[in-house]
């Protein structure tokens, strides 16, 4: 029995509670989001409608002054714009990983291993996540040589008066 044999079970601290996981990747946030840009949706849409409708009273002469409280309309308006913007944020991020993994795909021809410390294991034609940060800095330095060989011919091409 808890509490003192009384059969109540004892209360939980809110830190003890545990929160659910969050999502790890951006489509995950994108369908958490659809919920929250629903319901913030909604609540826009009906502030504006009792905004319209005590204001349109006010000019009738039907109410004399704000008698009901209800919700501002800008914050409403500003809670829906911000969900709006976090799921843009995660679908210009999903669209660049996609990118980004068609080139990798395209230009790097060898799977890479998901983990980050190399393991025993790992097929031959497969690169750890090691040597794939070393190719990709590779080409990154090789692409900026090309640059600034690039600018320089130019700049010897047409010398600046």
């Amino acid at each position: 029995m808890n509490v003192a044999g009384m059969g109540i079970p004892p209360q939980q601290n809110p830190q003890q509670q545990q929160q659910p996981p969050q999502p790890l990747d951006n489509i995950s946030k994108i369908k958490s989001l659809i919920g929250p840009l629903r319901e913030s949706l909604s609540n826009t849409i009906k502030t504006a409608a009792q905004t319209l409708n005590q204001n349109s009273q006010v000019d009738i002469g039907s109410l004399k002054g704000v008698d009901v409280q209800i919700p501002r309309f800008d914050k409403c308006l500003e809670e829906f714009y911000s969900i709006c913007d976090q799921v843009e944020l995660h679908l210009k991020t999903s669209i660049k990983c996609l990118s980004q993994g068609e080139s990798g795909t395209r230009y790097l021809h060898l799977p890479v291993a998901p983990t980050r410390s190399e393991n025993l294991g790992i097929p031959d034609n497969t690169l750890t996540y090691p040597q794939f940060l070393s190719t990709v800095n590779a080409q990154i330095a090789f692409t900026k040589e090309i640059h600034d060989t690039l600018v320089a011919a130019a700049q010897n091409i047409s010398p600046s008066d």
